[in-house]
């Protein structure tokens, strides 16, 4: 729904506007001429949903996605602060687009995400040439932003707004059905972690009403989607509050997997001290549950979990782990991890280092720390050199890589369902999807995108699979 990002080089290359690819009569002056949107999103799922949310809003402008910048009447920048140097590879990004600007004035450039959220009207200043700067907050105004924009205005919009202001935009469907779709179920977070800057981008935890969610999910179940993501920056704190129509999350989760249509419900990411009983019992007792949770650690050392304010221990993370292994075993487990923070030693590594072992995660994403303005971590002595972080990167990631690859030569000769999603990226001859594990299976044959598929197993590859149906499954 969102569009892909185009190299920058083929953006500088070009020095004079693009012929516009409507066909004849629909050059850029032409008022009959369809709007089109294209949208650059980089960072996580919560950032591939807002992008989603935003082709959606704008789809009811009469606005289409396009895959190409200089076909677009209006371009959105969906920036994201958790990587290192954001700010300025935002600014590449934006810089590449000047000629556009200066060939089309009535082009417009909208800014968001954020790194717009936390640099604001210094970003607007060291952006001139963009339009509009807003924050996640404001992203269901961004049709009023282009009309601003339209009548001669330049937009900046990056306060928080009041928890009883706050809206969540759904996703409208407009175009081919979603095999899944992401739903947000709240915004922000209330943790403030030492390395994060989140509670400054985002804001504070806000739940939306349970019936809100439930409607949302059944208009997507019937447009066609048979999987839905339920996203949350904590996501398994919803409903803490008990208040504005909130339930429990696990009685949520119920609630969503019992609509009609819905085949397979997951969500992320849980923070591990807001797990209760209910949740981990849904995973024994709602079938529609996937078998699949990615469950951040950041450190395997108790003593780093403490500076970096996460409140858990290794031993209460751990009895999460446990705890859900024993009421259900074939779930698989994704993780966080950050290494080289502030103070750590090589003993604090070397328990991370165990922690894998102990746990043996399907899949990790992981990273050497990195600063952030604004956050506590800056304050915290001392520093690991960097080439100290990456060395203990490169033997993390060696470790993870041999337990995940174990883990896919154990599911050779296994039969799975797998939910297509579409065509390979490089076999025009095969279609991919995912086991309830998260793991992607390539297939031969044209299988139409929410097909669910007995397959078995016949070869691991570096992070995927390769299976053939199983006849009469």
């Amino acid at each position: 729904m969102y569009a892909r990002r185009v190299p920058l080089t083929v953006l500088q290359e070009r020095t004079e506007p693009p012929e516009r690819s409507d066909g004849p009569g629909q050059g850029f002056g032409d008022a009959l001429a369809p709007k089109r949107m294209y949208i650059d999103t980089y960072g996580c799922q919560m950032n591939e949903h807002d992008s989603q949310r935003m082709v959606s809003l704008m789809a009811a402008e009469g606005y289409l996605p396009t895959d190409h910048p200089e076909e677009a009447d209006l371009i959105v920048l969906n920036s994201c602060s958790v990587r290192e140097k954001a700010e300025q590879k935002l600014r590449s990004r934006a810089g590449a687009l000047k000629y556009l600007k200066k060939a089309r004035p009535d082009l417009v450039l909208a800014v968001g995400g954020c790194v717009a959220q936390q640099e604001g009207k210094r970003l607007a200043s060291r952006i001139p040439h963009a339009d509009v700067v807003f924050g996640p907050d404001h992203l269901h105004r961004l049709p009023e932003f282009v009309d601003r924009v339209r009548g001669g205005q330049r937009v900046l919009e990056t306060d928080f707004m009041e928890r009883a202001e706050y809206v969540f935009p759904p996703v409208e469907e407009f175009g081919p059905r979603r095999v899944t779709a992401y739903v947000n179920v709240m915004k922000g977070c209330d943790r403030f972690c030492s390395f994060c800057i989140v509670p400054y981008t985002r804001g504070r935890e806000v739940s939306r009403p349970a019936q809100d969610i439930v409607d949302e999910v059944r208009r997507l179940a019937d447009h066609g989607t048979v999987e839905v993501v339920l996203l949350g920056q904590t996501v398994n704190s919803y409903g803490k509050k008990r208040r504005d129509g909130q339930i429990p999350f696990h009685e949520l989760l119920a609630r969503v997997a019992e609509i009609p249509g819905i085949r397979r419900v997951r969500f992320t990411s849980p923070h591990p001290s807001d797990f209760s009983d209910g949740q981990i019992l849904a995973f024994r007792d709602l079938p529609e549950l996937c078998p699949h949770m990615h469950l951040p650690v950041q450190s395997g050392s108790s003593r780093v979990l403490k500076t970096m304010r996460r409140g858990y221990t290794r031993e209460r993370y751990l009895e999460v782990v446990d705890r859900l292994r024993e009421v259900a075993p074939q779930v698989a487990l994704g993780t966080d991890i950050i290494v080289g923070f502030p103070g750590e030693t090589e003993e604090d590594f070397e328990q991370t280092l165990t922690l894998l072992d102990r746990v043996r995660y399907h899949s990790a994403y992981s990273f050497a720390y990195s600063e952030r303005v604004g956050t506590r971590a800056l304050r915290i002595e001392p520093a690991v050199p960097p080439e100290v972080r990456f060395e203990r990167l490169r033997i993390l990631q060696a470790k993870q890589e041999e337990i995940t690859q174990a883990h896919l030569r154990a599911m050779v000769g296994q039969r799975y369902e797998v939910l297509i999603e579409g065509p390979s990226r490089t076999d025009p001859s095969r279609v991919t999807g995912r086991t309830g594990q998260n793991r992607p299976v390539h297939v031969d044959g044209a299988h139409a995108p929410g097909t669910f598929l007995t397959v078995e197993i016949t070869e691991a590859f570096k992070h995927s699979l390769y299976g053939r149906p199983v006849a009469g499954a």
